[in-house]
Order: C-alpha cells, then sequence, then structure tokens
C-alpha cells in the first residue's frame, strides 16, 4: 500500500523524484504508518520528500492502481494517487535524491516507475516514453 501525489509547476510540468539507491523517477509519496489514511500518508511524504505542505483534505482524488513496484523485483503495490491543488515549487529532502519536472507534451524518459507510465500519465495525456 501507496500513497502519491501528482504536483504540477506553473509551466504545467509533473514532478517527479528519484529515491537514493535507486533508478526509477515516481511520484512523491510512499507508505502509510499506522493508523494513517491514504490522504494522511500522502500529505506527509509531500511534506518530507519535497518540502511542500498540503493538508490532507485538500488533496484531490485521482485514482487507485495495482502497478509494478519500481525498485523492488517480483512485488506489486496498490497505489492511491492524488492531485495537489495549485502550482509548487519543491527540494529534494529525506530520501529524495533527485527531483525532475516532466513537460507532459514532450517525449519522456524510460526511467519512470510503471504507476506513472501504465496508469497516470495516460490518463494525463502524456506521451509515451522515449526508448533509449
Amino acid at each position: 500500500m501507496v500513497s502519491a501525489v501528482c504536483v504540477f509547476d506553473t509551466a504545467g510540468r509533473l514532478l517527479t523524484v528519484r529515491k537514493r539507491g535507486t533508478d526509477k523517477f515516481m511520484h512523491p509519496g510512499g507508505k502509510p504508518e499506522a493508523g494513517e489514511t491514504a490522504a494522511q500518508a500522502a500529505s506527509r511524504e509531500l511534506a518530507e520528500e519535497v518540502g511542500i505542505i498540503v493538508p490532507p483534505e485538500d488533496l484531490e482524488p485521482f485514482g487507485s492502481w495495482l502497478a509494478e513496484a519500481a525498485n523492488e523485483a517480483a512485488t506489486q503495490i496498490e497505489a492511491t494517487v492524488f492531485t495537489a491543488p495549485g502550482t509548487w515549487t519543491a527540494h529534494a529532502s529525506a530520501e529524495i535524491a533527485e527531483i525532475r519536472w516532466l513537460d507532459l507534451g514532450a517525449g519522456l524518459p524510460d526511467d519512470l516507475a510503471p504507476l506513472l507510465t501504465d496508469h497516470v500519465l495516460p490518463l494525463l495525456g502524456a506521451r509515451t516514453p522515449r526508448k533509449s
């Protein structure tokens, strides 16, 4: 079980993050702590990972999917994805090694998490990933 958040900047680009020791970019987010709702986990992780403060009740539900885990072989995740209303700036914190803003109108890199490529990006109307 994971919670993730779609965050956009003023240019309409989607925020992705790469955690230390991994090679795939994904949404900011993570696993709920004991007693947390999906929205509470998404809000907490957003603040911890990229310094964006959005109360859980302000996050907008986007969808829930089963997807292959980006950085764990032979593992599936059950992801609840939200959008953060408004436009944002972000900085890497906690376990985040790198952030990258994706232009959804351009060709996309091939180092994106399956949750993004298989579920979220098609709904956002993004172009298919480029092959290296």
